[in-house]
Protein backbone atom coordinates (compact mmCIF):
# COMPACT_ATOMS: atom_id res chain seq x y z
CA UNK A 1 0.00 0.00 0.00
CA UNK A 2 2.98 2.54 0.89
CA UNK A 3 3.91 2.17 -2.96
CA UNK A 4 0.89 2.96 -3.92
CA UNK A 5 0.20 6.03 -1.90
CA UNK A 6 4.15 7.10 -3.12
CA UNK A 7 2.58 6.66 -6.72
CA UNK A 8 0.03 8.68 -6.09
CA UNK A 9 1.57 11.48 -4.25
CA UNK A 10 4.07 12.15 -7.33
CA UNK A 11 0.61 12.04 -9.17
CA UNK A 12 -0.52 15.23 -7.63
CA UNK A 13 2.93 16.91 -7.08
CA UNK A 14 3.34 16.51 -11.11
CA UNK A 15 -0.36 17.95 -11.56
CA UNK A 16 0.27 20.55 -9.10
CA UNK A 17 3.20 22.14 -11.14
CA UNK A 18 1.54 21.66 -14.19
CA UNK A 19 -1.53 23.76 -13.63
CA UNK A 20 1.31 26.28 -11.70
CA UNK A 21 2.83 26.20 -14.83
CA UNK A 22 -0.31 27.08 -16.72
CA UNK A 23 -1.22 29.87 -14.96
CA UNK A 24 1.78 31.73 -15.10
CA UNK A 25 1.48 31.67 -18.83
CA UNK A 26 -1.85 33.60 -18.75
CA UNK A 27 -2.53 36.55 -19.95
CA UNK A 28 -2.48 39.06 -16.96
CA UNK A 29 -0.46 36.99 -14.79
CA UNK A 30 2.69 38.32 -13.08
CA UNK A 31 6.11 38.41 -14.70
CA UNK A 32 9.71 39.68 -13.79
CA UNK A 33 10.66 43.14 -14.91
CA UNK A 34 12.89 43.22 -18.55
CA UNK A 35 16.48 43.95 -17.59
CA UNK A 36 17.49 47.20 -17.75
CA UNK A 37 19.45 48.05 -20.98
CA UNK A 38 23.04 47.86 -21.06
CA UNK A 39 24.47 51.28 -20.23
CA UNK A 40 25.67 53.51 -23.60
CA UNK A 41 29.40 54.52 -23.28
CA UNK A 42 32.65 54.72 -24.69
CA UNK A 43 33.30 51.36 -24.35
CA UNK A 44 29.86 50.64 -26.86
CA UNK A 45 31.73 52.95 -29.26
CA UNK A 46 35.22 51.64 -29.12
CA UNK A 47 33.51 48.00 -29.44
CA UNK A 48 31.33 49.27 -32.71
CA UNK A 49 34.48 50.75 -34.05
CA UNK A 50 36.91 47.93 -34.12
CA UNK A 51 34.14 45.59 -35.78
CA UNK A 52 33.84 48.08 -38.46
CA UNK A 53 37.35 48.48 -38.68
CA UNK A 54 37.42 44.44 -38.81
CA UNK A 55 35.66 44.68 -42.20
CA UNK A 56 36.02 46.30 -45.51
CA UNK A 57 35.15 49.68 -45.57
CA UNK A 58 32.06 50.76 -47.26
CA UNK A 59 30.01 54.54 -47.59
CA UNK A 60 26.83 53.82 -45.17
CA UNK A 61 25.20 56.72 -46.59
CA UNK A 62 21.57 56.59 -48.32
CA UNK A 63 21.32 58.31 -51.68
CA UNK A 64 20.61 61.79 -52.02
CA UNK A 65 17.68 62.90 -54.79
CA UNK A 66 19.26 65.02 -57.22
CA UNK A 67 17.33 68.27 -56.59
CA UNK A 68 19.23 68.21 -53.40
CA UNK A 69 22.95 67.96 -54.72
CA UNK A 70 22.41 70.79 -57.62
CA UNK A 71 21.50 73.19 -55.35
CA UNK A 72 23.64 76.45 -54.91
CA UNK A 73 24.84 77.20 -51.70
CA UNK A 74 22.58 80.38 -51.80
CA UNK A 75 19.94 77.72 -52.52
CA UNK A 76 21.19 75.38 -49.85
CA UNK A 77 20.97 78.04 -46.83
CA UNK A 78 17.31 78.85 -47.49
CA UNK A 79 16.82 75.04 -46.23
CA UNK A 80 16.18 76.29 -42.65
CA UNK A 81 15.70 74.44 -39.12
CA UNK A 82 12.48 74.94 -37.22
CA UNK A 83 13.86 75.98 -33.47
CA UNK A 84 10.72 74.59 -32.30
CA UNK A 85 11.11 70.99 -33.66
CA UNK A 86 14.89 71.18 -31.55
CA UNK A 87 15.88 68.26 -30.07
CA UNK A 88 15.67 68.81 -25.77
CA UNK A 89 13.27 71.76 -26.06
CA UNK A 90 12.22 72.78 -22.74
CA UNK A 91 13.82 69.57 -20.98
CA UNK A 92 17.27 70.55 -20.63
CA UNK A 93 19.39 74.35 -21.05
CA UNK A 94 20.74 72.36 -24.36
CA UNK A 95 19.16 71.93 -27.56
CA UNK A 96 19.91 70.61 -30.39
CA UNK A 97 19.15 71.41 -34.21
CA UNK A 98 20.12 69.76 -37.72
CA UNK A 99 21.50 70.26 -40.57
CA UNK A 100 19.71 69.34 -44.13
CA UNK A 101 21.49 67.32 -47.08
CA UNK A 102 22.00 68.77 -50.24
CA UNK A 103 24.62 70.98 -51.82
CA UNK A 104 28.38 69.90 -50.63
CA UNK A 105 26.68 68.27 -47.77
CA UNK A 106 25.62 64.88 -49.47
CA UNK A 107 26.44 62.32 -46.56
CA UNK A 108 23.86 60.71 -44.53
CA UNK A 109 24.94 61.61 -40.78
CA UNK A 110 22.86 58.89 -38.28
CA UNK A 111 22.04 60.56 -35.16
CA UNK A 112 20.78 58.71 -31.88
CA UNK A 113 19.50 60.27 -28.49
CA UNK A 114 20.89 58.69 -25.17
CA UNK A 115 18.10 58.25 -22.65
CA UNK A 116 17.82 56.76 -19.11
CA UNK A 117 15.46 54.43 -21.71
CA UNK A 118 18.03 53.15 -23.97
CA UNK A 119 19.18 54.38 -27.20
CA UNK A 120 16.88 56.30 -29.93
CA UNK A 121 17.32 57.24 -32.89
CA UNK A 122 16.12 60.68 -33.84
CA UNK A 123 13.92 60.47 -36.91
CA UNK A 124 14.46 63.22 -39.92
CA UNK A 125 10.66 64.56 -40.79
CA UNK A 126 10.36 67.44 -43.56
CA UNK A 127 8.47 68.99 -41.72
CA UNK A 128 11.06 70.17 -39.23
CA UNK A 129 12.44 72.93 -41.96
CA UNK A 130 11.41 75.67 -43.99
CA UNK A 131 12.42 75.49 -47.48
CA UNK A 132 13.00 79.33 -49.40
CA UNK A 133 11.47 80.31 -52.27
CA UNK A 134 14.67 79.74 -54.00
CA UNK A 135 14.42 76.15 -53.41
CA UNK A 136 12.76 73.95 -55.84
CA UNK A 137 9.60 71.99 -55.15
CA UNK A 138 10.42 68.28 -54.34
CA UNK A 139 9.07 64.67 -52.60
CA UNK A 140 11.88 64.18 -49.49
CA UNK A 141 11.63 61.00 -48.70
CA UNK A 142 11.57 60.11 -44.50
CA UNK A 143 14.84 58.06 -44.99
CA UNK A 144 16.78 61.24 -46.09
CA UNK A 145 18.32 61.74 -42.84
CA UNK A 146 20.43 64.83 -41.55
CA UNK A 147 23.89 66.47 -42.66
CA UNK A 148 24.62 67.14 -39.30
CA UNK A 149 23.43 69.06 -36.23
CA UNK A 150 24.30 72.21 -34.38
CA UNK A 151 24.60 71.96 -30.23
CA UNK A 152 22.77 74.99 -28.79
CA UNK A 153 22.85 77.04 -25.16
CA UNK A 154 22.06 79.95 -23.52
CA UNK A 155 25.82 81.32 -23.79
CA UNK A 156 24.81 85.24 -24.50
CA UNK A 157 21.55 85.73 -23.03
CA UNK A 158 19.71 83.54 -20.79
CA UNK A 159 16.32 83.33 -22.99
CA UNK A 160 18.32 83.31 -26.28
CA UNK A 161 19.50 79.42 -27.35
CA UNK A 162 23.43 80.28 -29.37
CA UNK A 163 25.50 78.05 -31.09
CA UNK A 164 28.23 76.01 -29.25
CA UNK A 165 29.32 73.32 -31.19
CA UNK A 166 28.30 72.08 -34.65
CA UNK A 167 29.03 69.22 -36.76
CA UNK A 168 28.90 69.86 -40.65
CA UNK A 169 30.80 67.77 -43.77
CA UNK A 170 33.40 65.42 -43.26
CA UNK A 171 35.04 65.68 -39.72
CA UNK A 172 34.68 69.08 -39.25
CA UNK A 173 33.27 71.17 -36.61
CA UNK A 174 33.38 74.47 -34.97
CA UNK A 175 33.42 75.61 -31.36
CA UNK A 176 32.30 78.92 -30.12
CA UNK A 177 32.17 80.62 -26.44
CA UNK A 178 31.21 83.88 -25.50
CA UNK A 179 30.95 87.02 -28.26
CA UNK A 180 32.53 85.10 -30.75
CA UNK A 181 31.23 84.42 -34.69
CA UNK A 182 32.12 81.01 -36.96
CA UNK A 183 36.18 81.13 -38.58
CA UNK A 184 38.85 78.84 -37.96
CA UNK A 185 37.62 75.36 -37.40
CA UNK A 186 38.52 71.71 -35.75
CA UNK A 187 38.80 68.44 -37.50
CA UNK A 188 37.97 65.08 -35.47
CA UNK A 189 41.36 63.67 -37.98
CA UNK A 190 43.84 64.87 -40.64
CA UNK A 191 45.41 61.71 -42.89
CA UNK A 192 47.51 62.57 -45.73
CA UNK A 193 47.32 66.10 -45.82
CA UNK A 194 49.85 68.10 -48.11
CA UNK A 195 51.06 64.83 -49.56
CA UNK A 196 51.81 63.82 -53.36
CA UNK A 197 49.13 60.90 -53.20
CA UNK A 198 46.38 63.39 -52.07
CA UNK A 199 44.41 64.21 -48.70
CA UNK A 200 41.90 61.63 -47.54
CA UNK A 201 38.96 62.84 -46.07
CA UNK A 202 37.29 60.98 -42.61
CA UNK A 203 33.36 61.48 -42.45
CA UNK A 204 31.74 61.30 -38.63
CA UNK A 205 28.86 58.52 -39.54
CA UNK A 206 27.25 57.89 -36.34
CA UNK A 207 26.69 60.17 -33.51
CA UNK A 208 24.96 59.76 -30.01
CA UNK A 209 23.90 62.75 -28.12
CA UNK A 210 23.55 62.22 -24.39
CA UNK A 211 20.84 64.17 -22.96
CA UNK A 212 22.18 66.38 -19.88
CA UNK A 213 19.96 67.11 -16.73
CA UNK A 214 17.59 69.91 -17.00
CA UNK A 215 20.09 72.26 -15.39
CA UNK A 216 23.64 70.83 -16.22
CA UNK A 217 26.14 73.44 -17.66
CA UNK A 218 27.93 70.41 -19.80
CA UNK A 219 27.23 68.20 -22.44
CA UNK A 220 28.76 64.87 -23.44
CA UNK A 221 29.23 63.20 -26.99
CA UNK A 222 29.94 60.15 -28.64
CA UNK A 223 30.98 59.91 -32.56
CA UNK A 224 31.77 57.47 -34.57
CA UNK A 225 34.58 58.36 -37.80
CA UNK A 226 35.41 56.59 -40.76
CA UNK A 227 37.72 56.47 -44.28
CA UNK A 228 39.28 53.79 -45.80
CA UNK A 229 42.22 53.79 -44.09
CA UNK A 230 40.80 53.21 -40.01
CA UNK A 231 37.26 53.86 -37.86
CA UNK A 232 37.90 55.70 -34.64
CA UNK A 233 35.70 56.15 -31.61
CA UNK A 234 35.03 59.75 -30.28
CA UNK A 235 33.79 61.21 -26.81
CA UNK A 236 33.28 64.93 -26.75
CA UNK A 237 32.63 66.78 -23.28
CA UNK A 238 31.76 70.39 -23.85
CA UNK A 239 31.46 72.88 -21.26
CA UNK A 240 30.23 76.69 -22.43
CA UNK A 241 30.94 79.42 -21.32
CA UNK A 242 33.03 82.83 -22.57
CA UNK A 243 35.90 80.25 -23.36
CA UNK A 244 33.99 77.02 -24.35
CA UNK A 245 36.37 74.20 -23.91
CA UNK A 246 35.50 70.70 -25.61
CA UNK A 247 37.96 67.65 -23.91
CA UNK A 248 38.38 65.51 -27.13
CA UNK A 249 39.22 61.51 -26.28
CA UNK A 250 39.73 59.09 -29.34
CA UNK A 251 40.57 55.91 -30.01
CA UNK A 252 41.68 55.11 -33.70
CA UNK A 253 41.87 51.50 -35.30
CA UNK A 254 43.40 51.33 -38.67
CA UNK A 255 42.94 49.15 -41.98
CA UNK A 256 46.07 49.99 -43.14
CA UNK A 257 49.31 51.97 -43.45
CA UNK A 258 48.85 55.78 -43.41
CA UNK A 259 52.14 58.18 -44.53
CA UNK A 260 50.59 61.29 -42.54
CA UNK A 261 48.73 60.94 -39.94
CA UNK A 262 47.44 64.90 -38.43
CA UNK A 263 45.70 64.88 -34.68
CA UNK A 264 44.16 67.24 -33.33
CA UNK A 265 43.47 69.33 -36.84
CA UNK A 266 42.49 73.31 -37.17
CA UNK A 267 41.63 74.91 -40.27
CA UNK A 268 41.92 78.31 -40.74
CA UNK A 269 41.43 81.51 -43.65
CA UNK A 270 44.69 84.05 -43.92
CA UNK A 271 44.32 86.13 -47.24
CA UNK A 272 46.71 88.61 -45.84
CA UNK A 273 47.56 91.19 -42.70
CA UNK A 274 50.14 93.69 -41.98
CA UNK A 275 53.02 91.18 -43.01
CA UNK A 276 51.78 91.10 -46.49
CA UNK A 277 52.25 92.41 -50.09
CA UNK A 278 49.69 94.16 -50.22
CA UNK A 279 49.43 94.90 -54.52
CA UNK A 280 48.61 91.44 -54.26
CA UNK A 281 44.80 91.65 -53.52
CA UNK A 282 42.41 94.64 -54.74
CA UNK A 283 40.49 95.38 -51.41
CA UNK A 284 39.56 98.27 -49.16
CA UNK A 285 40.10 96.29 -45.94
CA UNK A 286 43.37 96.65 -43.76
CA UNK A 287 43.92 92.81 -43.09
CA UNK A 288 41.18 90.13 -43.81
CA UNK A 289 42.30 86.74 -41.45
CA UNK A 290 40.12 84.64 -39.08
CA UNK A 291 43.97 83.48 -37.99
CA UNK A 292 47.44 85.60 -37.89
CA UNK A 293 49.21 82.91 -35.96
CA UNK A 294 50.50 79.40 -35.12
CA UNK A 295 51.13 79.64 -31.33
CA UNK A 296 52.98 76.60 -29.80
CA UNK A 297 53.89 75.89 -26.09
CA UNK A 298 56.68 73.14 -26.23
CA UNK A 299 57.69 70.53 -24.21
CA UNK A 300 60.62 72.07 -22.97
CA UNK A 301 58.65 75.09 -22.10
CA UNK A 302 59.43 77.65 -24.38
CA UNK A 303 56.40 79.51 -25.99
CA UNK A 304 56.86 80.35 -29.84
CA UNK A 305 55.08 82.01 -32.30
CA UNK A 306 54.52 82.13 -35.94
CA UNK A 307 52.83 84.44 -38.16
CA UNK A 308 50.99 83.03 -41.03
CA UNK A 309 51.53 84.33 -44.55
CA UNK A 310 49.27 83.18 -47.98
CA UNK A 311 52.64 81.93 -50.36
CA UNK A 312 53.20 81.88 -53.51
CA UNK A 313 53.68 78.58 -53.70
CA UNK A 314 52.57 75.65 -51.39
CA UNK A 315 54.72 76.02 -47.94
CA UNK A 316 54.58 72.90 -45.30
CA UNK A 317 56.45 73.26 -42.34
CA UNK A 318 57.17 71.11 -39.41
CA UNK A 319 58.08 71.97 -35.79
CA UNK A 320 59.30 68.88 -33.97
CA UNK A 321 58.77 68.43 -30.16
CA UNK A 322 58.69 66.04 -27.26
CA UNK A 323 55.48 65.33 -26.05
CA UNK A 324 54.04 69.44 -26.72
CA UNK A 325 52.19 71.45 -23.81
CA UNK A 326 49.78 73.06 -26.74
CA UNK A 327 49.02 74.62 -30.09
CA UNK A 328 46.73 76.73 -31.93
CA UNK A 329 45.56 78.97 -34.70
CA UNK A 330 45.46 82.03 -33.07
CA UNK A 331 43.74 85.73 -33.94
CA UNK A 332 45.36 88.61 -32.50
CA UNK A 333 44.11 91.76 -33.96
CA UNK A 334 41.21 91.85 -32.00
CA UNK A 335 40.53 95.84 -32.89
CA UNK A 336 37.54 96.82 -35.35
CA UNK A 337 40.10 99.19 -37.30
CA UNK A 338 42.59 95.98 -37.74
CA UNK A 339 39.87 95.21 -40.61
CA UNK A 340 37.27 97.72 -40.96
CA UNK A 341 34.66 94.78 -41.88
CA UNK A 342 31.27 95.51 -40.30
CA UNK A 343 29.58 92.63 -42.06
CA UNK A 344 32.52 89.39 -41.61
CA UNK A 345 33.47 91.19 -37.98
CA UNK A 346 37.12 89.16 -38.51
CA UNK A 347 37.94 90.83 -34.87
CA UNK A 348 35.39 88.77 -33.09
CA UNK A 349 36.72 85.38 -34.87
CA UNK A 350 38.04 82.91 -32.09
CA UNK A 351 41.53 81.49 -31.18
CA UNK A 352 41.45 77.58 -31.01
CA UNK A 353 43.73 76.25 -28.36
CA UNK A 354 44.37 72.53 -28.26
CA UNK A 355 45.90 71.18 -24.86
CA UNK A 356 47.11 67.57 -24.97
CA UNK A 357 46.31 65.10 -22.44
CA UNK A 358 48.73 62.62 -20.93
CA UNK A 359 51.66 61.93 -23.53
CA UNK A 360 52.28 62.51 -27.00
CA UNK A 361 55.53 61.54 -27.37
CA UNK A 362 57.82 62.73 -30.57
CA UNK A 363 56.50 64.26 -33.34
CA UNK A 364 56.08 67.54 -34.56
CA UNK A 365 53.65 70.57 -35.23
CA UNK A 366 53.15 70.51 -39.10
CA UNK A 367 51.76 74.16 -40.65
CA UNK A 368 50.19 74.10 -44.03
CA UNK A 369 50.00 77.52 -46.41
CA UNK A 370 48.40 77.22 -49.44
CA UNK A 371 48.21 80.16 -51.80
CA UNK A 372 44.64 81.71 -52.09
CA UNK A 373 43.02 84.45 -53.70
CA UNK A 374 39.74 84.46 -51.82
CA UNK A 375 38.59 84.77 -48.45
CA UNK A 376 36.22 81.84 -48.77
CA UNK A 377 39.04 79.09 -49.27
CA UNK A 378 40.24 77.57 -45.88
CA UNK A 379 44.29 77.71 -46.87
CA UNK A 380 45.74 77.37 -43.32
CA UNK A 381 46.01 73.81 -41.64
CA UNK A 382 47.78 72.85 -38.47
CA UNK A 383 47.88 69.76 -36.61
CA UNK A 384 50.13 66.96 -34.62
CA UNK A 385 52.49 64.74 -36.57
CA UNK A 386 53.22 61.83 -34.46
CA UNK A 387 56.89 60.03 -35.68
CA UNK A 388 55.36 56.51 -34.22
CA UNK A 389 54.55 55.06 -37.67
CA UNK A 390 50.46 53.93 -38.03
CA UNK A 391 50.33 50.15 -38.48
CA UNK A 392 47.39 48.13 -39.26
CA UNK A 393 45.26 46.57 -36.18
CA UNK A 394 47.47 48.42 -33.07
CA UNK A 395 44.53 50.54 -31.70
CA UNK A 396 45.80 54.61 -31.61
CA UNK A 397 44.44 56.39 -28.50
CA UNK A 398 44.61 60.33 -27.70
CA UNK A 399 43.25 62.70 -25.68
CA UNK A 400 43.08 66.94 -25.40
CA UNK A 401 41.42 69.89 -24.80
CA UNK A 402 39.71 71.86 -27.23
CA UNK A 403 39.69 75.88 -26.24
CA UNK A 404 37.96 78.76 -28.52
CA UNK A 405 38.47 81.89 -26.74
CA UNK A 406 38.94 85.81 -27.86
CA UNK A 407 40.71 86.86 -25.39
CA UNK A 408 43.17 84.59 -22.99
CA UNK A 409 44.26 86.85 -20.05
CA UNK A 410 47.88 85.84 -19.45
CA UNK A 411 46.86 82.01 -19.87
CA UNK A 412 48.34 81.32 -23.74
CA UNK A 413 51.13 82.88 -23.27
CA UNK A 414 52.00 84.54 -20.17
CA UNK A 415 54.81 86.36 -20.95
CA UNK A 416 55.68 89.17 -24.05
CA UNK A 417 53.44 88.12 -27.20
CA UNK A 418 54.49 89.73 -30.53
CA UNK A 419 51.34 91.52 -31.58
CA UNK A 420 52.35 92.70 -35.29
CA UNK A 421 55.21 91.94 -37.68
CA UNK A 422 56.19 93.96 -40.31
CA UNK A 423 58.21 94.01 -43.47
CA UNK A 424 59.54 96.52 -45.47
CA UNK A 425 62.88 97.00 -48.18
CA UNK A 426 66.32 98.38 -47.09
CA UNK A 427 66.64 101.57 -49.18
CA UNK A 428 70.06 102.88 -50.27
CA UNK A 429 70.39 106.05 -52.27
CA UNK A 430 66.60 106.13 -52.88
CA UNK A 431 66.62 102.41 -54.00
CA UNK A 432 65.37 98.70 -52.55
CA UNK A 433 68.17 97.09 -52.34
CA UNK A 434 68.19 93.60 -54.07
CA UNK A 435 67.90 90.50 -51.55
CA UNK A 436 67.49 92.87 -48.39
CA UNK A 437 64.30 93.12 -45.95
CA UNK A 438 63.59 95.10 -43.21
CA UNK A 439 62.01 93.17 -40.32
CA UNK A 440 59.75 95.21 -37.93
CA UNK A 441 58.02 93.31 -34.73
CA UNK A 442 56.26 94.87 -31.95
CA UNK A 443 56.02 92.88 -28.59
CA UNK A 444 53.52 94.14 -25.63
CA UNK A 445 52.21 92.05 -22.83
CA UNK A 446 53.87 90.43 -20.00
CA UNK A 447 56.48 92.25 -17.39
CA UNK A 448 56.81 94.63 -20.90
CA UNK A 449 54.28 97.12 -20.03
CA UNK A 450 56.11 97.82 -16.63
CA UNK A 451 59.49 98.57 -17.94
CA UNK A 452 60.76 102.15 -18.72
CA UNK A 453 62.68 103.00 -21.78
CA UNK A 454 65.60 103.55 -20.44
CA UNK A 455 66.05 99.64 -19.27
CA UNK A 456 68.66 97.89 -21.75
CA UNK A 457 65.69 94.91 -23.29
CA UNK A 458 68.00 93.29 -25.61
CA UNK A 459 66.68 91.72 -28.75
CA UNK A 460 68.07 88.23 -29.25
CA UNK A 461 67.78 87.48 -33.21
CA UNK A 462 69.08 84.25 -35.41
CA UNK A 463 69.14 83.92 -38.96
CA UNK A 464 69.76 80.68 -40.53
CA UNK A 465 70.73 80.75 -44.16
CA UNK A 466 71.03 84.69 -44.00
CA UNK A 467 72.97 87.65 -42.30
CA UNK A 468 71.12 90.26 -39.60
CA UNK A 469 72.67 93.60 -39.15
CA UNK A 470 71.59 96.74 -37.87
CA UNK A 471 69.51 95.65 -34.48
CA UNK A 472 67.61 97.67 -32.64
CA UNK A 473 65.03 97.86 -30.13
CA UNK A 474 62.75 101.18 -29.10
CA UNK A 475 59.68 101.24 -26.80
CA UNK A 476 57.18 103.72 -28.33
CA UNK A 477 55.78 106.11 -26.70
CA UNK A 478 52.26 106.38 -28.59
CA UNK A 479 51.47 102.94 -27.95
CA UNK A 480 54.10 101.49 -25.02
CA UNK A 481 54.57 98.59 -27.39
CA UNK A 482 58.67 97.77 -27.74
CA UNK A 483 59.31 97.72 -31.57
CA UNK A 484 62.62 95.44 -32.40
CA UNK A 485 64.04 96.21 -36.26
CA UNK A 486 66.67 95.03 -38.07
CA UNK A 487 68.01 94.07 -41.88
CA UNK A 488 67.98 90.50 -43.56
CA UNK A 489 70.22 89.87 -46.41
CA UNK A 490 69.47 86.63 -47.92
CA UNK A 491 72.33 84.62 -49.31
CA UNK A 492 71.81 81.32 -51.69
CA UNK A 493 68.16 82.23 -52.74
CA UNK A 494 67.16 79.63 -50.09
CA UNK A 495 64.26 80.17 -47.58
CA UNK A 496 65.46 82.12 -44.50
CA UNK A 497 64.38 81.24 -40.75
CA UNK A 498 64.34 84.02 -38.88
CA UNK A 499 63.56 83.84 -34.91
CA UNK A 500 63.60 86.53 -32.33
CA UNK A 501 63.21 87.60 -28.61
CA UNK A 502 63.97 89.67 -25.76
CA UNK A 503 65.14 89.64 -22.78
CA UNK A 504 66.37 91.76 -19.83
CA UNK A 505 69.68 90.90 -18.14
CA UNK A 506 69.46 87.74 -19.07
CA UNK A 507 65.97 86.64 -18.20
CA UNK A 508 63.78 86.38 -21.30
CA UNK A 509 60.93 88.40 -21.38
CA UNK A 510 58.96 87.34 -24.72
CA UNK A 511 57.79 84.24 -26.58
CA UNK A 512 60.07 83.39 -29.30
CA UNK A 513 58.62 85.00 -32.86
CA UNK A 514 59.75 82.78 -35.69
CA UNK A 515 59.43 83.12 -39.25
CA UNK A 516 60.41 81.68 -43.26
CA UNK A 517 61.20 84.64 -45.39
CA UNK A 518 61.41 83.26 -49.16
CA UNK A 519 63.85 85.49 -50.90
Amino acid sequence: MLSVHRAQLAYLILLLMTCTAGRAAEPGAHRPPPPPPPPFNFDTVKRLAERRAAAPYRIRSTPLPRALVRLSYAEYRQIRFRPEDALWRGQSRFHVEFYHRGFAFTRQVKIFQVLPSGVHQVRYRPSMFTFGRAVPPMRLPDYLGFAGFSVRYPLNAPARQDPVIAFLGASYFRVLGRNQLYGVTARGLAIDTATVGGEQFPYFTDFWLVRPAPRAREMKLYALLESRSLTGAYRFLVRPGAITQVTVTATLYPRARIAKLGIAPLTSMFLYGENSARRRFYDWRPQVHDSDGLMMHTGAGQWLWRPLQNPRRLEVNRFMDDDPRGFGLIQRDRDFADYEDPAARYERRPSYWVQPLGHWGRGGVELVEIPSTDDTNYNIDAYWVPSTPVIPRQPISFSYVLSSYLHSGERWPPGGRAEATRFGPVMRAGHPVAGMRRVLIDFTGGELGGLRASQPVRAVVTAAGAAVSRIFVQRLPENGAWRVSFDVRASGGRPVNLSCYLQLYGSVLTETWTYQWAS
